[in-house]
């Protein structure tokens, strides 16, 4: 988190398994904990909850074009993956739509 947040030239946008909010602390013990400093830990930013079979799919699309980093933990517990896309930085995307709106304009 520390080494998006002190680059300039990138945001993420964080992807969590929508699965997560359902799995039992009986079934999955610690899960709670995770979940809370989780929460905590991602505060304030920019996170999107999808289906587990979504976000794999994006992952396999973008794979196609850009070279995927992979990091994995030995926790045991299930839906606790986190994706992090890497978006621009310094250009949004009303910052494209307007570019895009005045290119339409040109001749």
């Amino acid at each position: 988190l520390k080494a998006v947040d002190d680059a300039a030239h990138v945001q993420g946008v964080i992807h969590l398994d929508a699965e997560l909010d359902n799995v039992p602390e009986a079934q999955a013990p610690g899960v709670g904990d995770y979940k809370q400093q989780l929460k905590q830990r991602l505060e304030g930013r920019n996170v999107v909850s999808l289906p587990h079979e979504e976000l794999i799919a994006k992952l396999d699309e973008a794979g196609k074009v850009f070279r995927v980093l992979v990091l994995k933990t030995d926790l045991t517990i299930p839906y606790t993956s986190v994706f992090f896309q890497l978006d621009c930085g310094y250009w949004g995307p009303n910052e494209e739509a307007q570019m895009r709106k005045t290119m339409e304009t040109k001749p």
